[in-house]
């Protein structure tokens, strides 16, 4: 069960999660071995994945980003696997709804997206995509600071 704490740090580290354990320790008025064992204990029970930098795909040279609808007949996860493989994939999502699962693309341009969705269209079991070229990113991932119930069961 996690403690306010825990939460603080959690929120912390989604926030920045850059600087040193002292550092960050200071900014939550918490001593940096107390800060070091949370960690490590958030870590080990697989709360806290890992750490990377959050970076700006568009100053990287990815111009053409999309969401690509993958309707797939046959082994999903086979399908899946394949497509998580593909360099310009940052993520896939295993989803309900019409098609069966949704990939996040960055490509450095148009010719690298369409021969991206062909190479998709080869896979044994993709019947077809629906392509959602993305304008601008308005809010992503890294931004989200989960708000977390400290309190047990009801």
């Amino acid at each position: 069960m996690l403690d306010e704490l825990d939460k603080r740090i959690i929120e912390e580290l989604c926030i920045s999660s850059q600087g040193s354990y002292r550092q960050i320790a200071k900014r939550l008025g918490v001593h940096p071995t107390t800060l070091i064992q949370r960690i490590k204990n958030l870590e080990e029970q697989g709360i806290i994945l890992g750490y990377r930098a959050n970076v700006d795909y568009l100053k990287l040279g990815y111009e053409f980003m999309a969401l690509v609808h993958i309707y797939v007949e046959g082994d999903i996860l086979d399908v899946q696997g394949k497509i998580k493989a593909m360099d310009s994939v940052i993520c896939i999502f295993d989803v309900t709804g019409e098609c069966d699962s949704i990939a996040w693309v960055a490509c450095k341009d148009r010719d690298e997206f369409s021969e991206l969705i062909k190479r998709m269209l080869t896979i044994h079991g993709v019947q077809k995509t629906n392509t959602y070229v993305v304008l601008n990113v308005i809010k992503d991932p890294y931004q989200f600071i989960p708000e977390l119930d400290i309190g047990g069961p009801a």
